[in-house]
């Protein structure tokens, strides 16, 4: 056993790497009386976390104002603005015998969630405990990593200190990014989406206010994070909630159910946001970008408009899509059948692409129909180019942030005339092939 396993002050099998849960839990709560949020719930919240963290990102602080520096706001959404700031102090790493302190990764680069003043406290609670919930669930990582709490000194709002994302959010690095993005990386990125999602409902949550704009990460060619939970809500609380019937989010990732008031937010709901997300990592435009994001679209959502997928688009990945979004809820896949094709599909075409194998694989046969329609329109039409970023024109009116959206009368959700038809047409292409026939078992 090495000495790295062994705690240096119990002389005890250490928890984590270089934490020990039960020495460590100790020096926290011997600072307890030397520090304060004001609140009494905020307090509480932090102490359980420090006392039950088992290694050392679920050891959550209340970090004084004055140990950022450089903050500078850097986005708004619908609910709270975040600002980037650098953390002197910096994020616990391990506790320090010798010095009797904590061990530190200073000058740490963060970001500050900050809430507007009309949200509610309990709104704001609830945000960090379902948060803190989802990063410190089995997997972990399911979530942003969340480092603590702060408070503004002006306003006296309370913010969370979030780990700052290098490459922003999905939408604003597919705009830049995409021509760059091979299919290699656009599989690896809905897998591992799909997974985290499949996590964070395994705990009975569903997110509610899922878009490309709450997906963040410092390196999207190799992972992401889930953001802003704020809308979020554990299965089975409140169900007389009496505020259920306000509608927020952004329109064209809400499920059409939701929007008619005909079901309340379920797992299936952010399903279809995931098939939305996913057509737009497909292509790499945002959904209904020209059009105003208005009573009038929520009509045709309801109507059972669609965007369009492209028709080179592998059909295994344009069916998942497609059922996805599906207006009828029950024939909607769950996340876990959606991570399990992905899996499938991710790992088939890296040994096609990388080592040679699965030469006859069908995702691995149809990118590469793709990607040779796609040079060939590149090569023969002027007008597609590999200019980066990538360009489209965005009404004034198309919104991509949360706010509040309640319309009557929206008609009972239903599928496209043809879109069943398609659909099954789709499903029995693909389970005549060989190497999809475990996919409808």
């Amino acid at each position: 056993m090495s000495s790295r396993e062994i705690c240096p002050e119990c002389n005890q099998k250490e928890t984590s790497w270089i934490w020990c849960k039960s020495c460590n839990s100790k020096h926290f709560q011997n600072d307890f009386n030397n520090w304060t949020s004001g609140n009494d719930k905020i307090d509480k919240f932090i102490q359980d976390a420090q006392l039950n963290a088992g290694i050392h990102y679920l050891a959550i602080e209340w970090i004084p104002y004055d140990q950022f520096k450089d903050v500078k706001q850097i986005g708004k959404g619908g609910f709270g603005t975040i600002h980037y700031a650098r953390w002197i102090d910096g994020s616990i790493e391990e506790w320090d015998i010798e010095n009797q302190q904590w061990k530190r990764y200073r000058n740490r680069e963060v970001a500050l969630k900050k809430f507007d003043k009309f949200v509610n406290f309990n709104d704001v609670l609830n945000e960090m405990e379902i948060h803190f919930k989802t990063y410190a669930s089995s997997d972990g990582y399911t979530s942003i990593r969340f480092y603590g709490i702060t408070q503004d000194p002006e306003t006296h709002s309370y913010m969370m200190v979030l780990k700052y994302a290098t490459d922003g959010n999905l939408r604003e690095y597919l705009k830049i990014n995409f021509n760059n993005i091979n299919w290699a990386q656009k599989l690896h990125n809905l897998y591992y989406l799909s997974s985290k999602l499949m996590s964070i409902h395994e705990l009975d949550i569903v997110h509610q206010d899922f878009h490309p704009g709450n997906i963040l990460s410092s390196a999207f060619k190799n992972y992401l994070d889930i953001s802003d939970f704020g809308l979020s809500k554990l299965l089975g609380a409140n169900p007389n909630n009496p505020e259920k019937k306000n509608i927020f989010g952004v329109l064209p990732y809400i499920a059409p159910e939701v929007l008619s008031g005909d079901e309340e937010y379920t797992k299936a709901s952010d399903v279809y946001s995931f098939g939305i997300i996913a057509y737009e990592i497909v292509t790499g435009f945002p959904p209904y970008p020209d059009i105003p994001h208005d009573k009038n679209l929520a009509i045709k959502i309801c109507n059972g408009l669609r965007q369009k997928i492209p028709f080179h688009t592998p059909k295994l990945i344009t069916r998942m899509i497609m059922r996805c979004w599906d207006a009828r809820v029950t024939h909607r896949p769950t996340f876990k059948e959606v991570r399990d094709e992905l899996w499938k599909y991710k790992n088939e075409y890296e040994d096609y692409l990388y080592w040679g194998k699965n030469k006859d694989s069908e995702i691995g046969i149809q990118i590469k129909k793709a990607e040779e329609f796609s040079a060939n329109q590149e090569s023969t039409n002027t007008k597609i180019t590999t200019t980066i970023p990538l360009n489209y024109q965005t009404h004034p009116q198309a919104i991509y942030t949360s706010r509040l959206l309640n319309y009557s009368n929206l008609p009972k959700p239903k599928n496209e005339q043809n879109f069943e038809r398609e659909l099954d047409e789709l499903t029995k292409s693909i389970s005549n092939c060989p190497s999809n026939s475990d996919l409808f078992i």
